[in-house]
C-alpha cells in the first residue's frame, strides 16, 4: 500500500528561490556531513539507490553532479538509461536495470530510469492502460524486492513550471554546448505539459512507498534544488545508519531451522508422493524416442531463433538425480550458437554483495536464444532454507519474488520450464557408492553429498514447498521420476519440445515496445 494517496504534485511553490550567502552557509557544512555518512553507509554495506526523474531541463544532471563532489567516486556509480540498444530491447523491460543494483556499501544513481520510459510510452500510446498499470505493478514489486533485501530507496521529482521549461529550451536552442539538449521529445514533453503532469502525478501516487518514497523538489531555483536534496539525502543516510541492524555473512546458529526441520510451510498435498518411481523404459524404446525428440527440439530453437522466442529451462534434482546426463541429451540437440549452459554454485565476490536474483538476472538470454540453468534461483528456497543460510523471513519472501521474476520472463514471451529429477532413497545410495567405486566418476561424490544425505527429509520437505508454492500456469514444476535414467531423459525432452512448440505455434515474432510483463 502507498503511504500517502494525497497527489504530490498539486500546490507545489515553484517560487522558492535562496540567496547566495544563505545558501553556502547551509550547503558547506551540509556537504561535510554527506561524505562523513557516505563514509558510513560503506561501513555499514547498506546498499543505496537514488532516482532523479522531473521535467526535461528541471536540473536532474546539476543536482547529481552536486552530490558527486562530496560522494566517494569508487562507491558510487551514475547510469542514465538511454533508448534501449538491441541486447536491451531482446530481453525483459527490467532486465538492464538489475544489472545496475547497488552492491552491499555502493551508492548507484539511476536518472532516465523505468519511470520516464512508462511516461513516454503512455504518453506516445505505446502503452495502453492496461500495459500501464502492469508496469507500474512491475515497478513496485521491483522495489519492494530490492528494499527487502537492504536497499535504501530514495527517489526525486524534479518539478518546474510549463513556461519554465519553455524559457530553457529557447535558452538552450541559443548556446551550440547545449541546443542537442533539446530536440523532438523535449518539445513534445512541453506541449503535453498538462497531459503529462496528470500522467506523473497518478505514477508518482501508486509509487509513493514507505520503503521508497518519492522526494518532490521545486527545481525553478538553482541553489534551493540544490540544496533541497542534498538535505534529503543526507537525512536518508542518517536514518539508514542509525537503524541498519548488525549483519552477518551467516546467520548465526539460532537461525538454523529448529527440532528435525521437516516441517512444510503448507498444508497441501506432498507432490513427491504421487511419483512412481518403479517407472522403467526399454533401450530400444529409449533410442528411437531419442532421435525422434532430438530432431524436434532441434527443428525448434531454429524457430525460436526466426520468430525471436527466448526459452529458460532450469535443472533442480536430488543428489545423483540425473541433471547432468539430462542436460547433455537436451544439449546434443542444439545449435551450440544458440544456447547457453549456466552451472549455479555458490554465490562468490560480487555475487553475494547484491541481491540474490542479480546473478540470475544476467544470465537472462535474448531473444530467441536459450538458457539452461543447472541449478538455479531455487537454491534460496532449497539449501539456503536447509542449511539456514539465510533468515526463515527471507526464504519464505522468496517464493513471491520468484514468481515475480518468473512472470516477467513470461510476460515477456518466454518459454520457462522447470524440471525436478527425483529419485529414491535406495537408488540414490546405489549410485553414491558407485561413483566411490568407478574412478572416472569418483569426482562426482564429496563428502557435502553424504551430509546432504542425512538432510534428506529436510530437503524433501522444502522441495513440496517450493512446488506448491512456486508452480504456475506459465511456469509450471515438471516432476521427473529419475530412478531410470532413461525415462528421465526422455520426459524431459518430451516436455521441453511440448513447451516450446505450444509457444511456437501462437508466438507472432517479437514486437516492439517495452515488453512489459
Amino acid at each position: 500500500m502507498t503511504t500517502d494517496t494525497k497527489p504530490l504534485l498539486a500546490n507545489v511553490d515553484l517560487d522558492k528561490a535562496l540567496g547566495h550567502e544563505p545558501y553556502k552557509e547551509r550547503m558547506d557544512p551540509l556537504m561535510l556531513e554527506l561524505q562523513r555518512l557516505h563514509r558510513q553507509i560503506y561501513e555499514a554495506r547498506i546498499p543505496v539507490l537514488l532516482v532523479f526523474e522531473g521535467w526535461e531541463g528541471a536540473g536532474k544532471g546539476d543536482c547529481v553532479a552536486r552530490l558527486l563532489e562530496r560522494l566517494d567516486p569508487r562507491g558510487t556509480r551514475v547510469q542514465t538509461f538511454v533508448e534501449p540498444k538491441e541486447e536491451e530491447s531482446y530481453r525483459p523491460f527490467f532486465w538492464r536495470y538489475w544489472l545496475h543494483v547497488p552492491s552491499r556499501g555502493q551508492v548507484a544513481v539511476f536518472t532516465h530510469c523505468y519511470y520516464h520510459w512508462l511516461l513516454r510510452g503512455r504518453r506516445d500510446g505505446s502503452l495502453k492502460t492496461k500495459a500501464w498499470e502492469a508496469g507500474i505493478e512491475a515497478v513496485r514489486q521491483f522495489e519492494r524486492m530490492l528494499a527487502d533485501d537492504g536497499v535504501l530507496i530514495l527517489k526525486f521529482w524534479l518539478h518546474v513550471g510549463r513556461k519554465e521549461q519553455k524559457r530553457r529550451f529557447r535558452r538552450w536552442e541559443k548556446d551550440p554546448a547545449f541546443s542537442f539538449r533539446v530536440g523532438k521529445d523535449a518539445w513534445a514533453e512541453n506541449e503535453d505539459y498538462e497531459g503529462r503532469l496528470e500522467r506523473a502525478e497518478e505514477m508518482l501516487a501508486a509509487t509513493h512507498e514507505r520503503h521508497a518514497p518519492w522526494v518532490v523538489v521545486e527545481a525553478t531555483d538553482r541553489r534551493h534544488r540544490r540544496l533541497r536534496v542534498a538535505e534529503e539525502v543526507v537525512a536518508a543516510f542518517r536514518r539508514g545508519v542509525q537503524k541498519r541492524p548488525e549483519k552477518s555473512e551467516r546467520p548465526p546458529e539460532a537461525l538454523k531451522p529448529s527440532g528435525d526441520g521437516v516441517a512444510r510451510v503448507t498444508k497441501a498435498p506432498d507432490p513427491l508422493a504421487a511419483l512412481d518411481l518403479t517407472r522403467r523404459m526399454d533401450r530400444g524404446v529409449y533410442e528411437e524416442a531419442l532421435d525422434n525428440h532430438t530432431d524436434e527440439v532441434r527443428v525448434l530453437q531454429h524457430l525460436c531463433y526466426v520468430r525471436r522466442v527466448p526459452v529458460v529451462i532450469v535443472f533442480e534434482g536430488s543428489d545423483a538425480g540425473g541433471k547432468g546426463g539430462a542436460i547433455r541429451r537436451l544439449a546434443s540437440a542444439l545449435d551450440p550458437r544458440g544456447y547457453s549452459v549456466i552451472p549455479v554454485a555458490a554465490p562468490e565476490g560480487e555475487e553475494k554483495q547484491k541481491h540474490y536474483l542479480w546473478r540470475f538476472w544476467r544470465h537472462v538470454p535474448k531473444a530467441g536464444h536459450w538458457a539452461i540453468f543447472d541449478r538455479s534461483w531455487y537454491g534460496r528456497v532449497l539449501v539456503e532454507r536447509v542449511e539456514g543460510f539465510c533468515k526463515a523471513a527471507d526464504w519464505k519472501r522468496a517464493y513471491a519474488e520468484i514468481r515475480e521474476f518468473e512472470r516477467q520472463l513470461t510476460g515477456s514471451g518466454a518459454v520457462v520450464v522447470k524440471f525436478w529429477l527425483h529419485v529414491s532413497a535406495d537408488e540414490q545410495l546405489k549410485r553414491f557408492k558407485e561413483r566411490e567405486e568407478v574412478p572416472h566418476k569418483r569426482y562426482k561424490i564429496t563428502q557435502e553429498d553424504w551430509r546432504n544425505r542425512e538432510k534428506r527429509p529436510q530437503y524433501d520437505a522444502a522441495v513440496a514447498d517450493m512446488v506448491v508454492e512456486t508452480s504456475t500456469e506459465d511456469a509450471p514444476w515438471t516432476l521427473v521420476e529419475a530412478d531410470d535414467k532413461l525415462c528421465a531423459r526422455i520426459k524431459v525432452l518430451q516436455t521441453v519440445a511440448k513447451a516450446v512448440r505450444d509457444q511456437v505455434r501462437k508466438s507472432e515474432g517479437w514486437k516492439d515496445g517495452l515488453h512489459l510483463p
